[in-house]
């Protein structure tokens, strides 16, 4: 047998297909519909200032520090967080915000160093050994404090997983109540044909772990500590 050779593939997927209700690739499978959907009512009378509280709220359950501020003072905020945490290497992502925002004006002015994707090796290299990553968020969900960050070539998963911290700066628009409505927002992308990213990263606080007799341990397998940092949108 040769390594790496695949054989009876067709007549083993068929087999599939058949005990499972004879689906095919010719056949689509049919979503079923749902006669109630409860999930979509969750948190549906908040408004945007409430979703922000939700999240502030839920942050402190999920062990991660909570900043809010205004687009004119998000520079001086972010040398506050990362003074906060004694950060003196900094890696970020390729991310136009980062301009938008007037950020990189300070970054330029640290050991800062931004994702590169044609010298992958190098940002991962660099990520590994920073103190804290910074990326923004693209979709933020209130009710559970998660992060959802729809990776891009330039956005460097590396960046919020290797580093000893993580701060994640949350534009007000992207929070939305709960899974539901990033679910929703991600199939209108795929309804309409639009490119979608290949990986999609859920991010909510700190890494941690409970497995172990359900004892709570924080930085299990990435960040130990985490910020979220809420601006109003430019």
């Amino acid at each position: 047998m040769a390594k790496g050779a695949i054989y009876n593939r067709d007549s083993f997927l068929a087999n599939i297909r058949k005990k499972v209700g004879g689906i095919s690739p010719e056949v689509p499978v049919q979503k079923p519909k749902w006669t109630v959907s409860p999930q979509k009512k969750v948190l549906q009378e908040a408004n945007q200032d409430e979703l922000v509280q939700i999240l502030r709220d839920q942050c402190t359950q999920i062990h991660t520090d909570f900043f809010i501020t205004e687009v004119e003072k998000l520079a001086a905020t972010l040398i506050e967080v990362v003074g906060f945490y004694e950060a003196k290497s900094i890696v970020y992502s390729d991310d136009p915000r980062f301009v938008d925002y007037d950020l990189e004006e300070y970054l330029s002015g640290k050991q800062a160093f931004k994702w590169d994707n044609d010298a992958r090796e190098t940002s991962i290299e660099f990520a590994e050994k920073a103190d804290v990553g910074i990326t923004f968020s693209d979709i933020t969900l209130a009710e559970s404090g998660t992060v959802v960050l729809l990776n891009h070539p330039g956005q460097g998963r590396s960046v919020s997983l290797l580093p000893e911290k993580y701060i994640a700066i949350i534009p007000k628009s992207t929070i939305v109540r709960r899974m539901t409505q990033a679910s929703e927002r991600i199939q209108q992308q795929v309804n309409m044909n639009e490119s979608i990213a290949t990986c999609i990263n859920f991010i909510t606080g700190p890494s941690n772990s409970a497995d172990i007799e359900m004892n709570l341990v924080v930085g299990v397998h990435g960040p130990v500590r985490a910020a979220y940092i809420v601006v109003e949108d430019r």
